[in-house]
């Protein structure tokens, strides 16, 4: 009978107040999965004993009734040949194998009720735990959802953070390095400003000669 009260006990359980009140919900699920599987794997084997003692006793039933039915036959031959004695005798085996058999049938009975009733036990484990699964399910995807949810605010945090904005403003710091530097390259004697800086010559020159034309008027005064 242990077997049918760990049973009871894990089938009257309200599976969600639990899970409520648990500190660790996955932890707890996982136990009373293992505790089903375990439990209906022994109703299974009592079920199948009691199916087999069902079917010993019936045949015990059958076997006496068959007996029991002999006797009579050989009761009657009795007083076919006037062996009254040997008649009552026979009689009194048949009652005897009756009375056997009257027994027999209420332990068959009980054999039955026994099957149906650790039948109707393991359909009520199936359901309960085909529901501690699909429970056991839900919570592995809402413990995903919230890690990814925790790490996105994490990640969050971080991009918002002072060190972060240093970070960003480092890299900012660099580029605009590099950009100085290829600005420079292309500032040589062979780049793009070689243009500019012989324009700056030229100008050059030209005031030279102003200068020069200016002496020149200077002196011719």
């Amino acid at each position: 009978m242990g077997i049918f009260s760990r049973f009871k006990d894990i089938v009257s359980a309200n599976l969600s107040a639990m899970l409520d009140r648990a500190e660790d919900p996955d932890k707890l699920i996982r136990l009373m999965i293992r505790e089903m599987e375990e439990t209906l794997v022994e109703l299974k084997a009592n079920c199948a004993q009691a199916m087999a003692v069902r079917a010993a006793v019936a045949r015990d039933v059958d076997g006496l009734a068959a007996r029991a039915a002999a006797w009579e036959e050989r009761a009657r031959l009795a007083v076919a040949k006037g062996r009254d004695d040997m008649a009552r005798e026979a009689l009194a085996e048949k009652r005897r194998l009756l009375d056997r058999g009257g027994t027999l049938r209420r332990e068959l009975s009980q054999a039955g009720e026994l099957v149906e009733q650790a039948r109707e036990d393991i359909a009520r484990l199936e359901d309960k735990l085909a529901g501690a699964r699909e429970k056991q399910r839900l919570l592995v995807q809402r413990d995903r959802r919230a890690e990814d949810r925790t790490r996105c605010r994490r990640q969050l945090r971080a991009a918002d953070s002072a060190d972060a904005m240093r970070r960003f403003e480092s890299l900012e710091q660099r580029i605009e390095r590099k950009e100085a530097l290829a600005e420079l390259e292309g500032s040589g004697p062979d780049g793009d400003r070689r243009a500019p800086g012989l324009e700056e010559r030229f100008r050059a020159l030209e005031r030279d000669e102003e200068i020069e034309a200016e002496l020149a008027r200077l002196k011719g005064e």
